[in-house]
């Protein structure tokens, strides 16, 4: 509870540093107040509780995931000192913005009541609309707001009706009280559905086929930055919040929806990575990536009761290899009117350090030995095995083959051609993000007891 108070009081802060015409010391001070923020959840990582008759509830799955969270929103406020640099008057919007969303966020993974579940979902999709449409002179950043703002309202509204739904059955919002009552042998019809729409809701927010048409037009039109919040941030949050939701309310998983869970894996691997390979455009790459991945991610609810942790490692390992990729992809294509391969030809020659982080970071979502995407993938795979779903496993290695044909297209880009054009020096922040994330990808490949432990 006190690391949301923190995060709300920072992104007041921001706002103020603005009034007083403090604009070079937001980015700084933002940094330095999430990590002292990190710091305070992780003090408090074995502190249990509930807050305000069970509104917000603190237990180890959402401090471990606000603690993912928080270092993310690090890196993306870290990039954004050379991002908006043509935007100082606004850097203080687009940075509060960025910390409420991370607000909404862990609202999302320390919900007790379903009002309060449906507020961050709300706090964090409003602060992404807005995100996506912030660049107003490019068309296609008003069409990707516009479309993520439609397509958003009608999830959430989705969303609402089932939680309506939940109501009329139990007579509550609180998630304690439905997950005791829910064991009860006779259930009014209306608890299955209620799930079902909220599954249904969730399902869009993480871009899941068959729910995914919005995301490869809005990754591609929204800015760089935006796109990377979304396909990091935004998708690990909402996996973990459909985990914490289905789990706890002790939703009875039954072997229709679990066939339901499997089809939709299955098909979100398939075609994530079939239409990523056709994809000249880098940005539409990783968004039919990002849905590949949704559909590994969604595995982990096939073993509901011990999947915890081998999500949490799975979206770490995930979110930093996305965080590292940008961090090029923004270097790579800054002044430039779109994100396409040719901008990344001859960049090994031109920048080898970032061409190998890209690398780098291609080759963990690819699933790759010694980078964390391999282990991520063996641990979800080891235990989707034992929960007796082996076809969905084979359906995973041979997307996983499929995946490395897109990624060693970009990679064979920066290795093989010539440069088109002599490179300026890369910030130094680009340069330390990119680092730090592809650093702790590896580390957590050698380690990965290190996240594993966290939820045993």
């Amino acid at each position: 509870m006190n690391t949301l108070i923190a995060i709300i009081g920072l992104g007041v802060l921001c706002l103020l540093f603005e009034i007083f015409n403090l604009r070079k010391a937001i980015v700084p001070i933002t940094v330095i107040g999430l990590i002292a923020i990190l710091g305070l959840n992780i003090s408090e990582f074995n502190t249990v509780g509930s807050y305000y008759n069970n509104m917000i509830v603190v237990s180890k799955f959402s401090s471990a995931f606000t603690s993912l969270f928080i270092v993310l929103t690090i890196f993306l406020i870290a990039l954004s000192h050379n991002f908006y640099e043509k935007h100082q008057s606004k850097l203080s919007d687009f940075i509060a913005i960025k910390i409420f969303l991370l607000s909404g966020a862990v609202v999302m993974v320390s919900f007790g009541n379903l009002a309060m579940f449906f507020l961050g979902i709300e706090v964090l999709s409003i602060s992404l609309y807005i995100l996506a449409a912030s660049s107003r002179l490019n068309i296609k950043s008003n069409e990707a707001g516009m479309k993520y703002f439609l397509m958003g309202s009608f999830a959430s509204a989705i969303i609402l009706f089932g939680i309506c739904l939940i109501y009329g059955a139990m007579g509550t919002f609180d998630t304690t009280d439905i997950y005791d009552w829910s064991r009860s042998a006779e259930l009014p019809i209306w608890f299955p559905i209620g799930i079902a729409m909220v599954t249904i809701g969730m399902l869009f927010k993480i871009a899941a086929v068959p729910f995914h048409f919005w995301a490869p037009d809005v990754y591609e039109g929204a800015p760089a930055l935006t796109t990377a919040t979304m396909s990091t941030l935004a998708k690990v949050v909402a996996m973990a919040t459909l985990y914490k939701l289905l789990y706890g309310m002790n939703a009875d998983i039954s072997p229709e929806f679990q066939l339901l869970i499997v089809i939709i894996s299955i098909a979100s691997m398939t075609v994530g990575n079939i239409m990523a390979l056709k994809q000249a455009n880098v940005k539409r790459m990783l968004a039919f990536s990002g849905i590949s991945h949704a559909g590994f991610m969604l595995m982990a609810l096939l073993s509901l009761s011990s999947s915890a942790s081998s999500l949490l490692y799975y979206s770490t390992a995930y979110s930093l290899a996305g965080i590292a990729a940008f961090s090029v992809i923004l270097y790579a294509c800054k002044n430039r009117e779109n994100e396409d391969i040719v901008n990344f030809h001859g960049l090994g020659k031109t920048n080898p350090l970032l061409a190998a982080i890209l690398t780098g970071a291609l080759l963990s979502m690819a699933g790759i030995p010694i980078f964390s995407g391999f282990f991520a993938k063996l641990v979800l795979f080891d235990q989707t095995i034992r929960a007796g779903f082996l076809v969905v496993v084979i359906a995973a290695v041979i997307n996983s083959i499929i995946s490395v044909g897109y990624y060693f297209k970009l990679i064979l880009a920066m290795y093989t051609k010539e440069p088109n054009e002599t490179r300026t020096g890369t910030p130094i922040l680009i340069y330390g993000v990119a680092v730090v994330a592809i650093v702790l990808n590896i580390l957590l490949g050698l380690f990965p007891s290190l996240v594993l432990d966290l939820l045993g």
